[in-house]
């Protein structure tokens, strides 16, 4: 199971223990928010895009869209999201545990975005549908190996 993968790549932070298996879902931004009990900002959202050296993912506050233009600025193309089956096939993880954590591939780039800085806390998800971890931002930048700060996203102003 992806969460398992987790908590294995978290270990080498010593966070492995920091993960919180839910008893009902958290596999879209409001069902997280509910599950963890915060508003639905602070649950970090990892999106999913393709690129021409594979996929990048950013990782943004639960209340943020991609803003087109800024992403196009930032990175030079158009965003693209991918498949379920494409997202499965870079990360490892299933839409619904999307998260930057313990992914092997090269061609994966992680991007952190800045709409996230306002709370001293989020919380992405840890490879399934149903888990979560609370990490202050600097923690999952580091934890996801990010690779920059970024500003893509709209409607968290």
């Amino acid at each position: 199971m992806a969460i398992d993968k987790v908590r294995e790549y978290l270990k080498q932070f010593n966070m492995e223990g920091r993960v919180v298996e839910f008893p009902v879902s958290s596999a879209t931004v409001e069902l997280a928010a509910e599950a963890a009990g915060v508003i639905p900002a602070r649950i970090c959202k990892t999106l999913s895009f393709r690129s021409p050296e594979g996929c990048i993912l950013v990782e943004t506050a639960g209340d943020t869209k991609i803003d087109n233009r800024k992403f196009k600025d930032f990175f030079g193309f158009k965003a693209s999201m991918l498949s379920p089956d494409e997202v499965f096939g870079y990360t490892g993880h299933e839409v619904g545990g999307v998260c930057a954590f313990g992914i092997e591939r090269s061609d994966v780039k992680v991007y952190s975005d800045i709409s996230m800085q306002r709370f001293d806390t989020v919380f992405p998800a840890c490879g399934s549908s149903n888990s979560a971890i609370e990490l202050t931002c600097e923690e999952l930048h580091r934890v996801a190996k990010a690779l920059e700060w970024i500003d893509v996203c709209k409607g968290w102003e």
